[in-house]
């Protein structure tokens, strides 16, 4: 297995339920072909997205190893593999999940040091974890939850020089900050994932390896095309129109995330169930009503764009 991810979109993956709170593996497995058909370059099971704070360990393993299987080595797949406790802990559970197959396992930023510890602890239980764990490749993800550590870009230059950290998610918020994380991995086999789209065209146009939004849960197509022209000189216009988009409607796809993410699938017709396991906000009707309304103006953007968007029996 290469010891790196490919350019693109990486979506952070959904876990569909059965009604009776069950994970539906048949749902998975519709799943991970919807994004694969959408175009994604990869694939980040086992996130927050996927709910993965609600899930067994045992279900964090099965869930991943369903998404490698189905993948069957067309894209690569990345999946968390640290869930607190100490650092020997996590790094037997990075061992298993890496097992799976995945090409990089993902940790998340604050269950390795506290809010209250510096950065010079962080960097130490890396380096821990990366020598209890020999041959594994790793990823960072400055999850939100449980707080949000980002990582300095000195830190991440760091860590990628070691050749074992190939993957960031970055949700900095900061384009700036971006940037300075992209030049400090300069040279190395390294992929700065950007979550933040209102400036996805920017951060693209930087040098991000990629996009790793929640919006994939609802329009990767439109994702994918981003990815894919925002350096085309004849689609700068079209790039505007879709940043603009994304800016506009960051309320709408926050809002009783992930649930909402389901209801708008099941709208374009896919097969989920809007069980969540993880407590957010009630999906009330003015939330239904803003993402149908959000569903007519994805179709729109896509017709004018000549984006083609899957259809499902």
């Amino acid at each position: 297995m290469q010891n790196s991810l490919p350019q693109g979109f990486i979506p952070v993956m959904l876990t569909p339920f059965k009604d009776n709170g069950e994970i539906d593996f048949d749902g998975l497995t519709k799943l991970t072909e919807f994004y694969l058909e959408a175009g994604a370059a990869g694939l980040f099971a086992n996130c927050l997205s996927s709910e993965m704070y609600e899930l067994s360990e045992d279900e964090r393993l099965a869930i991943t190893q369903h998404v490698v299987d189905v993948a069957n080595g067309r894209v690569p797949v990345v999946a968390t593999g640290t869930f607190g406790g100490s650092i020997a802990e996590q790094a037997e559970f990075s061992k298993k999940i890496y097992a799976t197959g995945i090409q990089a396992v993902i940790v998340i930023t604050s269950l390795i040091a506290g809010a209250d510890e510096t950065d010079e602890v962080f960097m130490e239980r890396m380096h821990e974890l990366l020598s209890l764990t020999p041959g594994v490749s790793f990823g960072l993800y400055e999850c939100p939850v449980p707080y949000k550590r980002l990582v300095t870009a000195e830190n991440l230059g760091e860590l990628a020089a070691t050749g074992r950290v190939i993957y960031h998610k970055d949700t900095s918020l900061d384009i700036e900050n971006v940037k300075a994380k992209i030049a400090a991995t300069a040279g190395q086999v390294f992929g700065v994932y950007d979550a933040y789209m209102e400036h996805a065209a920017a951060s693209l146009k930087a040098g991000s390896a990629g996009l790793s939004c929640i919006q994939g849960n609802f329009f990767p197509e439109l994702i994918v095309w981003l990815c894919q022209n925002f350096n085309e000189p004849t689609q700068q216009e079209n790039v505007q129109r879709v940043q603009q988009f994304l800016i506009d409607t960051m309320g709408v796809i926050h809002m009783a995330y992930p649930t909402v993410a389901k209801y708008y699938l099941q709208k374009r017709g896919f097969p989920i169930t809007l069980y969540t396991r993880r407590k957010v906000e009630p999906l009330t009707e003015v939330e239904k009503a803003n993402a149908d309304a959000l569903l007519e103006t994805v179709d729109k953007l896509s017709k004018e764009i000549e984006i083609n968007s899957l259809t499902f029996a």
